[in-house]
């Protein structure tokens, strides 16, 4: 894709992409000032190798051991980088906040659109919940200590409520703090990535490679509370095992929530998607493999169960050196939960902008003082402590969370494949040409297997949840919205939505001047 000739961040690039938006029907109302990096940050960050990588791990090493992470790992990141490529052709396309949903309805109709929208709302709330119960749990192994912090669900709650409200106001302040922030993460786990990967490798007891394709049956291990109940299939128990990589390798959507407020998005986004995929790969690959090779023991490491990461690290790293990497861990989950709270809100003021929520009049606003939707940030953050305290099952968290995320990451894809060529002719500057369909089919395939393997015991919860869901989608869609739901702008209706969209931007400070400015400082 060639550069702009007036380059990347200009004035003119800026004045593009609100020219855009408008052509879709929507004012520039969020401040537009992320660059093509800061873009990327926000899904490296909600991705987050050092959250769900290290707080999952239970489910790889009490699975089948060290081949969960030396051939399973590459071939759950596979799964996600196909969904990345997918999405990418789309948000291309169509570069607005609350991407999916916008994608389901234009390439699918207001009824795929609005379920869609729905999906990724639960799937993003339920994320959110994981991440900070995960933090939870990780900050409570390694300080729990030191800090007197017990690891009861009260103190959960108490926890999950702080951290949550903490990192809801920090998005309240404005999308300059979460940039700062979010860039500073992605920096961040990187660097400690690396450092864990080096430390892990210098400390080994013993490197034995053979490890990283040895399959072991571990289910039912620890026998007072095992990871995944006793199952005579081992290729079942190393499917479930990839719940692990595609549940860490997630959130990368965020690139297309935050497009009103990158530089290029029709460029940068989708780059952004694949980019953040395929690196959080690669270097967590390798930040697992060293944690496997440096196991003093793979039997004693599987009985561990949910705490073989702290049992490891206790065993082969000094303490100094465990604090330090403790405390880069916990900073970096902290900020990949600040990542996915601006995710979440940007949906939530999507869906809400064309009146698809409860209170939507409300949650659509965005604070002229701050350039953030205040009310989706909030109304976000409550929902996912909310949740948590209704499920505090870590492992059902994740499972829903897989569920909902990659249902909704494949609808518009799907529709995709058959509006490609038909309905859907005008691709963006970032495509895949004929190979999207291929893409699509994998992704079809994917979330069938995401499914299956996301409702197996002890995570049966998770089928009753989402079977729940959408039974009481139908009910509201047919009885309720399919009537009063009018979807995005379209046809004439763009056309007359000009003096709102005016409006609008007149209300929160936008106009031409503003942009240059922003432009000028990105």
């Amino acid at each position: 894709m060639s550069q702009d000739a007036h380059g990347p961040g200009s004035p003119h690039d800026i004045s593009d992409d609100v020219k855009v938006l408008h052509s879709m029907g929507y004012a520039q109302e969020l401040l537009r000032r992320m660059s093509g990096f800061s873009n990327f940050a926000i899904s490296f960050s909600i991705i987050c190798i050092l959250s769900g990588g290290i707080n999952s791990l239970g489910q790889a090493i009490s699975g089948v051991g060290g081949a969960a992470i030396g051939i399973g790992w590459p071939l759950g990141c596979l799964v996600s980088f196909v969904f990345a490529l997918g999405m990418g052709q789309i948000a291309s396309a169509y570069p607005t906040a609350g991407g999916l949903y916008h994608w389901g309805s234009i390439l699918g109709g207001r009824g795929a659109g609005w379920v869609t929208a729905w999906l990724n709302l639960l799937g993003l709330i339920t994320v959110l919940g994981a991440i900070n119960v995960g933090t939870f749990t990780f900050v409570q192994g390694a300080f729990g200590a030191q800090l007197g912090m017990g690891a009861d669900f009260t103190t959960q709650v108490i926890f999950v409520v702080v951290l949550t409200g903490s990192q809801a106001l920090l998005n309240h302040l404005g999308i300059r703090v979460t940039t700062l922030l979010t860039d500073l993460s992605g920096y961040l786990i990187f660097l400690v990535a690396i450092a864990l990967t080096v430390a892990f490798l210098a400390y080994a007891p013993a490197i034995d490679i053979s490890r990283l394709w040895t399959f072991t049956n571990y289910s039912g291990l620890p026998a007072d509370a095992s990871v995944w109940p006793k199952h005579d299939s081992l290729f079942m128990v190393f499917l479930l095992g990839l719940l692990l990589p595609i549940y860490t390798i997630t959130g990368f959507d965020a690139s297309a929530h935050t497009s009103e407020e990158t530089v290029r998005a029709a460029h940068n986004v989708p780059r952004s998607m694949v980019r953040s995929v395929w690196l959080s790969a690669v270097f967590g690959y390798a930040m697992l493999v060293a944690f496997v090779l440096a196991i003093p023991n793979m039997d004693e490491a599987a009985a561990q169960g949910w705490n073989v990461f702290f049992w490891t690290s206790d065993a082969v790293l000094p303490a100094g050196l465990k604090f330090v990497l403790y405390l880069g861990i916990a900073v970096s989950q902290y900020l990949c939960g600040l990542a996915t709270v601006t995710s979440v809100s940007r949906m939530i003021f999507a869906f809400a902008r064309d009146g698809g929520l409860p209170a939507s009049s409300s949650l659509r606003k965005v604070s002229p003082t701050f350039r953030t939707p205040v009310a989706a940030i909030w109304t976000g953050a409550i929902l996912a402590v909310l949740f948590t305290a209704y499920t505090p099952v870590y492992t059902t968290v994740v499972s829903v969370t897989v569920i909902f995320l990659f249902i909704s990451y494949g609808l518009p894809i799907a529709l995709g494949a058959i509006a490609y060529g038909r309905t859907w002719t005008q691709m963006g500057p970032w495509s895949l040409g004929g190979a999207y369909r291929l893409v699509a089919l994998l992704c079809v395939l994917s979330v069938i297997l995401i499914f299956v393997i996301g409702v197996q015991p002890p995570n049966d919860k998770a089928l009753w949840i989402t079977i729940a869901f959408l039974v009481l989608t139908a009910l509201v869609w047919f009885g309720l919205e399919r009537r009063r739901f009018q979807g995005p702008p379209i046809g004439d209706t763009i056309r007359r939505r000009q003096a709102e969209i005016a409006a609008a931007e007149q209300a929160v400070g936008e106009t031409a001047g503003a942009a240059v400015g922003e432009a000028s400082k990105a």
